[in-house]
């Protein structure tokens, strides 16, 4: 039997019920403080609910099919609702079950945010290029130097990735596009999806929903 996480971050709007967008991930603080600090600024029009400090990829994915199912189960039974969508973000680090938990997650129906080789390689997206291989504690300490800050996203760096978001996207891209026209697989070191997630959370519709 899985270890249940702590109770999910975020709460509902009173009045009619915004989307809802469950997220599952591998971290304590730095993904679900990012993810939160997005979904505060909406709350309008959406809700976020974060389990968080699930450990590995195949762990995180499998709450999060979990939590799927017993949603469906309640909504079925007029107990409740279930969320509109549900992500897992997972970093790629050392973890040898990658590929196994991303194969289950689309199974069921679970979207996936990927970085690779960490979430930090995101973050240095808002600020430079990064086209060549990095390893994770390389990222790490670009990153912190660059936000100045560590695991824990304090406003200040919040607001700065932000306010940069746009080029992080954009820069993203980019690396999908050369990794695609290497012909390298998906997720490819250096690669993120997580502004997948974000474009969700904002409303831009226009965005790829999957990674």
């Amino acid at each position: 039997m899985s270890r249940r996480p702590p109770r999910p971050l975020g709460r509902a709007s009173p009045g009619d019920a915004p989307r809802r967008i469950a997220v599952f991930t591998e971290g304590e603080k730095t993904e679900p403080d990012y993810i939160t600090y997005w979904s505060r600024v909406h709350r309008e029009r959406v809700q976020v609910p974060i389990w968080h400090d699930l450990g590995a990829p195949m762990t995180v994915v499998t709450r999060a099919v979990e939590q799927k199912r017993d949603e469906d189960k309640e909504a079925k039974r007029g107990r409740g609702r279930a969320s509109d969508e549900y992500w897992c973000v997972i970093d790629v680090d050392q973890h040898p079950n990658l590929g196994p938990a991303v194969e289950k997650a689309i199974a069921n129906g679970i979207r996936v945010a990927v970085s690779n080789p960490c979430i930090e390689l995101w973050f240095i997206l808002h600020f430079q290029d990064q086209a060549a291989e990095i390893d994770r504690r390389r990222a790490q300490a670009i990153s912190k130097k660059l936000l100045k800050c560590d695991k824990v996203l304090d406003k200040r760096a919040l607001q700065m990735l932000a306010d940069k978001y746009p080029e992080a996207k954009a820069r993203a891209v980019r690396l999908d596009a050369m990794h695609m026209g290497d012909g390298r697989p998906a997720r490819s070191n250096p690669s993120s999806g997580v502004w997948r997630l974000i474009d969700r959370i904002t409303g831009d519709v226009t965005s790829i929903a999957g990674d």
